[in-house]
């Protein structure tokens, strides 16, 4: 019987890891070093990045940090240029991309600014479009690579205060499912994980804020408690590696049976 577990290594992997500050990111980025690969962190905080890097290596592991802002084109092209440099001669290195940035609100439709609507989406949905689009180009090239983006279990339903989150999610999707369509023939996989409402040092002041709004999520969580970033990690790892190759153009939802 062949032994499935080499496929799940992350050995000569180079992952880039954006919104890799904090929370999920920092969790996913911690464990693809742990398993062997070499980590792009991104984001906006180069203190907070350097924290998370010092981690890495301090537990052995490889990180580089590029300070980027998903929503600037010039800082993904600065990214993306990055990760050239890393791939010069070496062919043998699979290439993955997480688009783990974002940020969400709950908001009454009547009360959402323009602003608002544009930082979301700004974030959300181009700043993903685009970080695929520049460092798509290296997968390409191999004729292989993976994209994990990240949606969420509110891009597949709906809730009171949710039309632009959720709307951005199901962008996600719809991104996601097309990309792949595009590129699978070229050897990319692209791929998403939907969570639903997921403890991090940012949904932790919203969840103080309006406890009542969230005991009600919680209650439509059929496992009956919110996401850790550790429930998220056998997904990321999954869909990173080999073991995943056949799969392509779809959402995992790691979110208890909240849809």
């Amino acid at each position: 019987m062949p032994d499935p577990l080499p496929s799940f290594s992350l050995d000569n992997h180079l992952i880039v890891i954006t919104g890799a500050s904090q929370g999920i990111g920092q969790s996913m980025a911690e464990t693809y070093a742990a398993l062997g690969a070499r980590v792009v962190l991104a984001a906006r905080s180069m203190d907070k990045l350097k924290d998370v890097q010092a981690g890495i290596v301090d537990a052995g592991g490889q990180a580089d940090v590029v300070q980027t802002d998903v929503t600037n084109l010039d800082e993904i092209s600065r990214l993306a240029d990055h990760v050239g440099d890393l791939l010069k001669g070496d062919e043998d290195t699979t290439l993955v991309l997480v688009n783990n940035a974002g940020l969400g609100f709950t908001k009454p439709m009547l009360e959402i600014t323009e602003d608002d609507w544009d930082n979301l989406y700004d974030l959300n949905v181009k700043g993903t479009f685009f970080c695929c689009q520049k460092i798509a180009p290296y997968m390409l090239e191999r004729g292989y690579g993976k994209i994990i983006n990240l949606g969420s279990a509110w891009g597949k339903t709906s809730g009171r205060g949710k039309s632009a989150y959720s709307s951005s999610k199901a962008a996600i999707e719809r991104l996601t499912v097309n990309l792949s369509t595009e590129w699978l023939p070229d050897g990319i996989r692209v791929n998403s994980i939907g969570p639903t409402a997921t403890k991090t040092p940012f949904t932790a002041v919203t969840m103080a804020a309006d406890p009542a709004r969230f005991e009600g999520i919680r209650k439509r969580i059929m496992l009956g408690r919110f996401v850790e970033t550790s429930d998220l990690l056998g997904a990321a790892v999954f869909l990173a590696s080999e073991a995943s190759d056949f799969i392509s153009g779809q959402t995992l939802y790691v979110d208890g049976g909240f849809v």
